[in-house]
């Protein structure tokens, strides 16, 4: 078990981190802007090779990587043949593209997966009524198990979430619901109830039901391309809103951050995830991808996030921002990240000691 959670982790980060770092590398040329280095992690080469003038390197420790660009640094020399090809000497819009290419990368890839994965064919609950709970609408309309609901006021239903979303969305207004049982078709008119649920967050909220469950048989749903891919932009921007919303929810403290998993919660989920098949893990690498993307983008020095940061300040007011200020910014910025990944590491162990 631990050699398939070791195996899978670093297939999954090599995967992410390769696209990532692509992002940058592939802006970088277009960019006209030298590319020294593309590693694959961190610390000692393990093993490289030049190919022009940049050395593709893969590293040590696999968690994370880097694009060393051309005269990236104001320390860096470079010959007066290549200042046109240095990043410095970029005009403050290509360097906010070159950087910001990594975490689009990320969601671009977390976009392509879920398109792949609609294509395919994905499990869906049917619209067959598995149960009807006493004292709901539902029931005292007359609904039983194994009805098939044909449609909610004139519009077709073929899947349980569809016929959720539409119920969900009644706001206690009457319902026109065409079922099918035993080969005939009835009509029922009942209004939703309004009862206390509870969120993805565990926060109570309103929620409007009548008192149906799903039915355990699914059918494979395939879409075409065009539908598939326009799917995939919604589950990516779905994941990225709940992303967003955890992470202002742990800031209020709202969301508690022992939530929050480092590599080894990585390693196991990823483990877990290929055992189940192909499918449920690279569903799981575009999960992370958007996550990445999300985290990258955090206005933390030395997180891709805290040099877009400086360069929009940059942008906007017409001057780079003083280089004093943002070293000590980038120090500030590791300090905090150390912090991060200690802090990870410790919710892992508690994890598996089971504290």
């Amino acid at each position: 078990m631990v050699g398939i959670n070791i195996i899978s982790v670093v297939i999954l980060l090599g995967v992410l981190i390769f696209v990532h770092e692509l992002g940058h590398f592939l802006v970088a040329k277009c960019s006209g802007v030298g590319v020294l280095k593309f590693s694959l992690g961190f610390g000692p080469k393990l093993i490289g090779k030049k190919i022009g003038e940049t050395e593709y390197i893969i590293s040590l420790i696999p968690l994370g990587g880097y694009v060393k660009l051309l005269g990236e640094s104001s320390e860096d020399e470079i010959s007066e043949d290549d200042e046109k090809r240095s990043f410095l000497r970029q005009h403050v819009s290509k360097r906010i593209g070159i950087v910001a290419a990594g975490p689009a990368f990320n969601f671009l890839f977390a976009v392509v997966v879920f398109a792949i994965i609609y294509m395919v064919g994905v499990p869906v609950l049917t619209s067959e009524v598995g149960g009807v709970q006493e004292g709901f609408p539902a029931y005292e309309a007359g609904i039983k198990e194994g009805d098939i609901i044909l449609d909610i006021n004139g519009k077709d239903v073929s899947s349980w979430s569809e016929l959720a979303g539409i119920i969900f969305d009644s706001k206690g207004q009457e319902l026109k619901i065409r079922i099918s049982r035993n080969n005939e078709i009835n009509e029922i008119r009942l209004r939703a109830k309004l009862v206390k649920s509870k969120n993805i967050f565990g926060e109570e909220i309103d929620s409007y039901k009548i008192g149906i469950s799903a039915a355990p048989d699914t059918v494979i749903e395939r879409l075409n391309p065009f539908s598939a891919f326009w799917a995939g932009i919604e589950q990516s921007w779905f994941i990225t809103k709940i992303t967003l919303i955890s992470i202002a929810k742990m800031v209020k403290g709202d969301l508690s951050p022992k939530t929050l998993g480092g590599p080894i919660l990585i390693a196991q989920m990823a483990g877990a995830r290929v055992q189940e098949g192909i499918m449920p893990f690279v569903f799981f690498m575009a999960l992370l991808s958007i996550n990445l993307g999300i985290i990258n983008l955090l206005p933390v020095p030395l997180l891709d996030g805290g040099h877009l940061f400086f360069y929009i300040i940059e942008l906007v007011s017409g001057k780079e921002v003083n280089v004093r200020w943002r070293e000590m910014a980038q120090q500030i910025g590791f300090v905090l990240l150390i912090m991060l990944m200690m802090f990870v590491f410790y919710n892992d162990i508690m994890r598996i000691f089971g504290k």
